[in-house]
């Protein structure tokens, strides 16, 4: 089943199926189940077509998806222009809520670090 452009796994109950929109989390996604009055056990392909319709009505009101995207993009891309240190931060690609950078965030950062052993000792033969 598609909702709003995204595949919506049909095996799964509909308040974790909602999950896999970005934007919609477990308590978003409970939240618009019991306002459409839908029953949670439900499996999403078991829904009706005014269900899928009664979800869609009340997604109007969320922030989602490509929107939702478009939002975060711009309010980092505002903190760049400003030159604090938050968009700082993004623009080099590093942690921006204060987290340690010597010895985490290497995947973030792309430093792969080669352990101390990880060298091949080759076997003396007699």
């Amino acid at each position: 089943m598609r909702l709003l452009g995204v595949n919506i796994p049909d095996e799964k109950r509909v308040t974790i199926a909602l999950t896999y929109v970005y934007g919609i989390g477990p308590v978003t996604a409970a939240r618009i189940v019991e306002s459409t009055k839908i029953d949670p056990k439900k499996r999403a392909r078991e829904l009706s077509t005014d269900d899928i319709t009664k979800i869609q009505n009340s997604l109007e009101s969320v922030r989602v998806e490509g929107e939702l995207r478009q939002y975060v993009r711009s309010n980092i891309q505002r903190l760049k222009d400003l030159g604090t240190h938050r968009g700082s931060r993004h623009s080099r690609r590093l942690p921006t809520r204060g987290q340690r950078t010597k010895t985490n965030s290497r995947t973030v950062r792309g430093n792969v670090r080669k352990t101390a052993g990880s060298g091949k000792r080759k076997v003396a033969l007699k």
